[in-house]
């Protein structure tokens, strides 16, 4: 299953884990959405769950071929290398972007994950009134989850591999931004100083914990998938929908902190109407309108190679 791995491959590979990696930047906008737009979620699914005990204990016993040649780490190597490129290469770029043109940021993609819900809910395959209620449901959730305002957490080692745990289960499911949950703990600006800084002791900490919840976490995700697809597709289609509240483009900051770095950031924030139809708001529209229709482009192309299209029996 996991044997070849030709060059293009590699490049794609690489190409879709640095788009990962942008998303994966913003508050609001998650990795595991751009994985399935991309056609990879299954794959990548597959190839987390094969790092399994087996693994592990050919890899005590030194049989460190055997361990590897059953596994997809080529695949993970591949899309993490160009998550970790577009994380280091462009942590300052996102942030100044965040920082001086989010309308547009958040424009582009929203219409990115409009086209996103269509693309997840199209492959659920047996569409009934119950299933329309539960995505509805998850998506109010969503909805209620994203309104919530960050907190003040410690900088300890122990809440910071906490805070890895939780930040990459929700960064692989679709519609969870990660880098919003590190926001609501608190750990969002920490963790970006400490990417920008190289600061090597707390991305180690952090990365243990991402790697602890990767881990476990894949294991439940697939399972439900495996036995509950067409329901699990429904509550992911919800979350994705939901999430939409985070990534509206025009915005009206209500409260605001200081975070321990001395920087002020906004707590709670209003979605509003644009107030100006200048050039500014037809920006904005174009990059929706561009973003949309780039997700549909994308799901289109890739459609036929994602391993999630049909349940696993």
């Amino acid at each position: 299953m996991f044997q070849t791995f030709p060059l293009m491959k590699y490049l794609h590979t690489y190409i879709k884990g640095f788009c990962m990696g942008i998303a994966d930047l913003i508050p609001g906008v998650s990795g595991g959405t751009i994985a399935f737009l991309f056609g990879i979620y299954g794959e990548l699914l597959d190839s987390i769950k094969s790092f399994d005990l087996a693994f592990f204990s050919r890899l005590l016993r030194l049989r460190f071929k055997e361990a590897f040649e059953n596994t997809g780490w080529k695949f993970l190597a591949a899309l993490l290398c160009g998550i970790m490129t577009s994380i280091f290469t462009l942590s300052h770029t996102m942030k100044w972007l965040l920082e001086e043109h989010p309308v547009q940021v958040h424009g582009f993609f929203f219409g990115l994950i409009v086209a996103t819900v269509w693309a997840i809910g199209k492959k659920i395959q047996h569409k009934d009134f119950a299933k329309i209620g539960l995505g509805l449901a998850s998506a109010w959730m969503m909805f209620v989850l994203v309104g919530m305002i960050p907190i003040q957490t410690p900088e300890t080692w122990w809440f910071l591999m906490i805070s890895g745990v939780v930040a990459i289960c929700a960064m692989i499911l679709p519609g969870i931004s990660g880098a919003f949950i590190l926001l609501l703990l608190g750990k969002y600006d920490y963790v970006i100083q400490a990417v920008s800084a190289r600061d090597i002791p707390v991305l180690f900490i952090f990365a243990v914990g991402c790697g602890v919840g990767l881990l476990s976490f894949v294991h439940i995700l697939s399972w439900l998938l495996k036995k509950y697809y067409d329901l699990t597709l429904t509550v992911l289609t919800g979350l994705v929908l939901g999430s939409l509240r985070k990534i509206w483009p025009w915005k009206e900051t209500v409260e605001t902190i200081m975070t321990s770095h001395g920087k002020i950031i906004p707590v709670e924030q209003m979605n509003v109407l644009p107030k100006h139809f200048d050039a500014g708001f037809w920006i904005t529209i174009a990059l929706v309108i561009a973003g949309f229709f780039i997700s549909l482009m994308i799901a289109r192309f890739d459609d036929q190679k994602d391993s999630l299209s049909k349940p696993s029996h």
